[in-house]
């Protein structure tokens, strides 16, 4: 069984158990006051494993299956039998990082909550354009595109959202865990800028 398949089926399985104990809800959900001010840091981890409901839940996991898989293959190209770990940090590390930015903003907001593995998600589909920048991806999950133009396009609709904040969706965490998926291979491998140009330029 592949990491990718466990890492989607725990958050299957934790997300279930949130919709139906209010109780692990509360204590699981990223809350940026409780953080700070009480150090329950465990937040910043599990609140990556809750979904608000089964459209949230499928949205993640569809998308984390279509990227992750071919991603770990890459992974593993260039990181050999170091290449699982090295997902699990890209994953551990876009949950971590795609919250700081909400952390700092919120921590003196004991209202503001939030959950879901769209930062780790918006991670894993950025690591996957470094790798293959020309890749189409669908824009509205209907009119494919690159993916180099998909993340320009995603990285402005975000960073305009994150600033309105008009919505309740994570728009921060899926700004910043965009960039730390497109950082990422680069701070394990400095090697691999240079396996990005050569892919951008292979136009």
């Amino acid at each position: 069984m592949s990491l990718v398949t466990i890492i989607g089926i725990l958050t299957i399985i934790i997300s279930l158990l949130g919709f139906r104990n209010k109780e692990l809800f509360s204590k699981f959900k990223l809350n940026p006051y409780l953080v700070v001010h009480k150090k329950d840091y465990h937040r910043v981890i599990t609140h990556a494993f809750l979904h608000a409901d089964w459209i949230h839940l499928i949205i993640n996991v569809m998308v984390f299956f279509s990227f992750g898989e071919s991603l770990q293959l890459y992974f593993n190209y260039y990181f050999g039998k170091s290449g699982a770990l090295v997902f699990l940090g890209l994953y551990i590390g876009g949950i971590i990082f795609s919250s700081l930015y909400s952390i700092a903003k919120h921590k003196n907001d004991s209202y503001y909550n939030a959950i879901g593995a769209s930062g780790a998600v918006s991670a894993v589909v950025f690591a996957s354009i470094f790798f293959d920048p020309w890749h189409k991806i669908g824009l509205f999950a209907v009119l494919p595109i690159p993916g180099i133009i998909f993340a320009f396009l995603y990285l402005a609709y975000s960073y305009y959202m994150g600033k309105k904040g008009y919505d309740n969706i994570g728009h921060d965490a899926h700004f910043f865990g965009a960039v730390f998926g497109l950082m990422y291979p680069v701070l394990i491998k400095h090697d691999l800028f240079f396996v990005f140009i050569h892919q951008l330029s292979a136009f």
